[in-house]
């Protein structure tokens, strides 16, 4: 090929990868201009369904995503009472709402005004139908008029209670909700509850699910739901999956095996066509794992590979009483999950439990297996290199894809959303930068040879903003790091709450900012399950894991790291006091108060301390990067909770919130 015909194939290539919305320019987290490859843009264009091995491939596939946008959309999405801008010039537009009221909407040639109610209609423009959202300008925010809330940031297996078991479930969640209420806690953020691979041990991060439309099993409580309690067991200070999960599986199908039928029936009632699927999916994952070892779907016999083939079905007829134990399950862990809310209301919460939703699911799960026609297929999530991961991170996990989203007008979206929402009174979306756009990583590639894929963010955000105000319900947007153009307005216009963590409000100096300082339309936080407790960093406990770990920065010894933590304690101590007496390293104790004091006086709408921080802990619940290195969701309490909350130390911490929270 001459040099100028490569140059033009290329220019091809180049725009068709825009057009499929893959950016080949970035800037990385240095502010430094990257490029992706030819080699990486071609592969990922091939994995999106897009072929580009020739100019031909390139002009055919070019030709289609066109043909895509002049389409019709399977749903538009606007705000309540702005103009949309059609595809063609229809002579009749016509909506009919969720309560069944047909309206005609203004139409000026290509354009027609969206209604004013927020909601979900039927749109009708000539022979043509379609869904159209129209969502309210602002997510609800907490009300502030009595004070401005506090909340505690849990991981539900850390949590111990009343009764003796290996790990914490909903029943452990609502016992903390009564105490936390009592205490004067407005909300409980929790970690994802999202479904894993049932009875299964070894992957058991939250953020690594099976499926973000259902329940992880593992954490009901039949007793929230009228049933026989669990069986009390001794657990340690670390959680041992391998062995409680499969345990758990079995002390769940006991309770259910002795269930009379009619107790029976009344407790799997499921008119529900994706949930029928979901419980299918566990009860072939169960199968094949026990016969084969498989990790999902992907490694199951290909005539099962497919929801809807007929061997699929054949299973599920010849393997009902299975189904309906899964069924069963995510009943029990529906009720709980609810019944956890019902507690923190009835304890005086305003806001309840705050979801987490988290960004991606395994590909091997039941979402993937589901919904293939709206996912990602062999790419994977991740993030690009940077300072500190000169490798980039590969998450081992998918996502939908926005073609697929597209295609399927949002419904699965929305639909994740909603389980988010159902039982709480707020959500925050973990990476929420994928709104707008994700690290995706060919399957087998490394992890530099990826590419940002672009989402439709406006939609997303929009849609996020409808269900939130459908529920009531407070959104957090999880924005930490390198936003994309445009990200943080958007974010902040919608009154969706950025997070501001103590650890990253630095001020040009590298000193740390004043609470005064924080956004009103933030959450003020001491820190995530990913970041280092107030008392682990004073006594530098996360030092001893990057060292242990050989995860220092390229060239810095420790001894160099302990000194530049303490001129960092100088520069937090003269932040958060004014004390010129500095406590000790191995003193964390007014330093964990006066974070917690630097938080609450923050005018965020609202403050948020993790449990380790209320309780005072060194270790954090997980350490990125790692998988085994490290017990990461293992920690658990070293007492039930209401006897930790009845602490000098925690009643003091609580007083202190609900104090400076006053408005």
């Amino acid at each position: 090929m001459r040099i100028g015909d490569k140059e033009a194939a290329m220019e091809q290539l180049h725009a068709l990868a825009q057009a499929a919305g893959l950016q080949r320019d970035w800037i990385d987290v240095e502010g430094r201009h990257q490029q992706v490859s030819d080699e990486a843009l071609a592969a990922a264009l091939h994995a999106l369904g897009h072929e580009a091995s020739d100019e031909r491939q390139i002009a055919r596939s070019r030709v289609a995503i066109d043909d895509a946008r002049r389409a019709l959309p399977a749903m538009l999405v606007a705000d309540c009472g702005t103009v949309i801008e059609l595809p063609f010039a229809p002579a009749r537009a016509e909506v009919t709402g969720e309560d069944g009221v047909t309206r005609a909407l203004q139409l000026s040639g290509t354009r027609i005004t969206a209604p004013d109610v927020p909601g979900y209609y039927d749109l009708v423009l000539d022979d043509n139908v379609t869904r159209l959202a129209a969502a309210p300008h602002n997510c609800p925010l907490p009300d502030q008029s009595r004070r401005r809330p506090w909340g505690v940031g849990v991981q539900i297996p850390a949590l111990r209670g009343e009764r003796p078991s290996p790990y914490g479930t909903f029943g452990e969640l609502a016992e903390a909700a009564r105490a936390f209420g009592a205490a004067g806690a407005d909300a409980l953020a929790i970690n994802p509850v999202h479904a894993l691979f049932p009875g299964h041990g070894r992957h058991h991060s939250p953020y690594s699910p099976s499926s973000r439309l259902f329940l992880n099993g593992a954490l009901a409580d039949p007793a929230l739901a009228g049933l026989a309690p669990l069986p009390t067991e001794p657990g340690g200070p670390l959680i041992d999956w391998g062995d409680a999960l499969p345990r758990r599986q079995a002390q769940l199908r006991a309770i259910f095996d002795a269930l009379d039928p009619a107790r029976r029936a009344a407790m799997v009632v499921a008119d529900d066509e994706m949930l029928r699927r979901h419980a299918l999916f566990d009860a072939l994952d169960c199968h094949f794992r026990a016969a084969t070892g498989a990790h999902g779907w992907r490694g199951w016999p290909s005539e099962f590979r497919d929801p809807e083939s007929e061997d699929a079905a054949r299973f599920a007829a010849q393997n009902a009483d299975e189904i309906v134990f899964h069924l069963f399950v995510q009943n029990v862990a529906r009720t709980g999950l609810e019944a956890a809310q019902s507690s923190a209301k009835g304890a005086g919460m305003q806001i309840g439990l705050i979801g987490d939703l988290a960004v991606g699911v395994d590909p091997s799960g039941s979402d993937a297996w589901s919904l293939r026609h709206a996912m990602l297929d062999g790419l994977m999530i991740g993030a690009p290199p940077d300072p500190l991961g000169p490798l980039g991170q590969n998450w081992g996990i998918t996502g939908f894809s926005p073609q697929g989203l597209a295609a399927s007008g949002y419904a699965p979206w929305i639909a994740m959303i909603r389980a988010g929402l159902a039982a709480g009174g707020g959500l925050r979306i973990d990476h929420a930068f994928g709104l707008a756009r994700l690290w995706v990583i060919p399957e087998g590639a490394e992890t530099q040879d990826g590419a940002y894929l672009t989402y439709p963010f406006e939609d997303l955000i929009r849609l996020a903003t409808l269900e939130a105000h459908r529920a009531g319900a407070v959104m957090i947007a999880e924005d930490l790091g390198t936003a994309p153009y445009g990200f943080t307005e958007a974010v902040t216009d919608r009154r969706m709450l950025g997070m501001r963590v103590l650890w990253f409000e630095r001020a040009a100096d590298q000193g740390f900012i004043g609470a005064g300082d924080y956004e009103p339309l933030s959450a003020a936080m001491t820190g995530t399950h990913d970041t280092v407790t107030v008392a682990g960093w004073w006594r530098g406990r996360d030092l001893y894991w990057a060292d242990y770990l050989a995860r220092l920065p390229e060239g810095m010894t420790r001894d160099e790291a302990d000194s530049v933590r303490d001129w960092d304690r100088g520069l937090l101590w003269s932040t958060l006091s004014h004390d010129p007496e500095r406590p000790a390293p191995d003193n964390p104790e007014p330093v964990v108060d006066a974070a917690i004091a630097h938080i609450a006086r923050a005018p965020s709408a609202i403050a948020l301390v993790s449990l380790e921080d209320m309780l005072g802990l060194e270790e954090q619940p997980n350490l990125p990067g790692t998988i085994d290195t490290h017990p990461n969701w293992r920690r658990r309490c070293d007492a039930p909770i209401a006897e930790l909350l009845a602490t000098a130390h925690v009643e003091r911490r609580c007083g202190i919130l609900s104090d400076l929270r006053k408005t």
